[in-house]
Order: structure tokens, then C-alpha cells, then sequence
């Protein structure tokens, strides 16, 4: 029987799912700015500066809300991203006030969103589903903090192949596409070697049998 845990006052696994689904939304905008990764000099796309805590905001979902929410929450988080687009591409079509200068610059910076929102919902959706398998089998035969890391480990590289080649192939040279890649897989696994261990600190909220 799990013990309430008085440190812990606030709905973690809504607090969780919260920030996933929120910055699921932030990192494909801010994936519309390639830039450059200091020191190694790769490029790499904006949303890469926040999008690898979403895979252990994925384990907080998981071990505070259990297995079968936590598809639930990547799918809507998934779902949620094509209706931002919708929202970009409607406002995009209105007419601008004649006082406004900024039109050329709201669709350059955010139709393309679009592309790189498709490509991210289904990297996300197959990478994180299957961190959600993986992350399961390790927590149930060793603990959460192997699984946090196994699970991110294997999901991350998945993501980043999955979202290089279907949001830049094409538009850009193929070399600054494999960069892309290798920065983003850079990126999430320092990133999440520095934020999975933290999943300890998350009190377990469901029973054993539903992790």
C-alpha cells in the first residue's frame, strides 16, 4: 500500500504532465532557429535547449500516474502540437492591420512550424512510447534510476535520428542534417545523464503492478 507522502503536497503527476505537454510545445517553436553549439561548433536546432527534459518529465508522469497515462499524455501532447499549428497557420491567413510591419516576419518564423511539428510528433510519439516500455521492464527488474536512464538513453537516439531526417531532409545541406543530429544527440544524453537521476526524488504514486 503506498504511503502519503507529506513532503509532496501538489499533484505531481499533473504537475508533470503539465510541464511535459508545455515544453513538447516550446521546443518545436523554438526548433524554427538552427544555431550553432558552442565549442564543438554543430549546428543544432533551437528546441534541443529544452526539448531532453521531456524525457524524464516522461518518467515523472510515469512513476507518479502509471503506464497507461503516460501513453496517454505523450499522444495528447502530440495531438496538442498539430493544434498549435492549425492556430499559427489560421492567424497567419488573417488579414494583418495595415499599422502592423510584421507579417512577412509571423509567417517566415512560424508556418514553417509546421514540417518540424510533423516530424517531431512522430519522433516523439514512437521514441517516447517506447521509452515507456523500456523504462517499465528496467524499473520493475532493477530500479527508477536504471530505468530513467536506460530508457532515455535508447529513446533519445531514436528521436534524434527520427527528427533529423524528417523535419530537415531536404531543406538543408546533408551535412548540416547530420550535424543537427549529432548536436541533438550530444545535447539530450548530457541532458538527461544530468536531469534522470532526479526521477529518486519523485514518490512513487501507483501501485507496483501499473509502473
Amino acid at each position: 500500500m503506498l504511503k502519503k507522502n507529506i513532503y509532496f503536497p501538489i499533484n505531481l503527476a499533473l504537475l508533470s504532465s503539465a510541464l511535459y505537454v508545455a515544453f513538447q510545445l516550446f521546443a518545436n517553436v523554438l526548433s524554427t532557429k538552427i544555431a550553432l553549439l558552442p565549442l564543438v561548433n554543430l549546428s543544432v536546432d533551437g528546441g534541443t535547449v529544452i526539448y531532453p527534459l521531456t524525457f524524464t518529465l516522461r518518467d515523472f508522469v510515469h512513476k507518479t500516474w502509471g503506464k497507461k497515462n503516460a501513453r496517454q499524455v505523450v499522444v495528447i501532447a502530440g495531438l496538442l502540437n498539430f493544434v498549435m499549428v492549425g492556430l499559427f497557420w489560421l492567424v497567419a491567413k488573417m488579414t494583418p492591420d495595415p499599422s502592423w510591419p510584421n507579417q512577412a516576419a509571423y509567417e517566415a518564423i512560424l508556418l514553417p512550424v509546421g514540417r518540424i511539428v510533423a516530424a517531431s510528433v512522430a519522433a516523439q510519439i514512437i521514441s517516447e512510447l517506447i521509452d515507456t516500455e523500456i523504462f517499465s521492464l528496467v524499473y520493475k527488474k532493477i530500479n527508477d534510476v536504471a530505468a530513467a536512464f536506460v530508457s532515455n538513453f535508447i529513446s533519445l537516439i531514436i528521436d534524434s535520428l527520427l527528427f533529423g531526417l524528417l523535419a530537415f531532409a531536404g531543406a538543408l545541406p546533408l551535412g548540416v542534417v547530420a550535424e543537427i543530429i549529432m548536436a541533438n544527440i550530444l545535447i539530450k544524453l548530457v541532458m538527461s545523464l544530468g536531469s534522470a537521476p532526479a526521477i529518486a526524488l519523485i514518490p512513487r504514486r501507483v501501485d507496483f503492478d501499473d509502473i
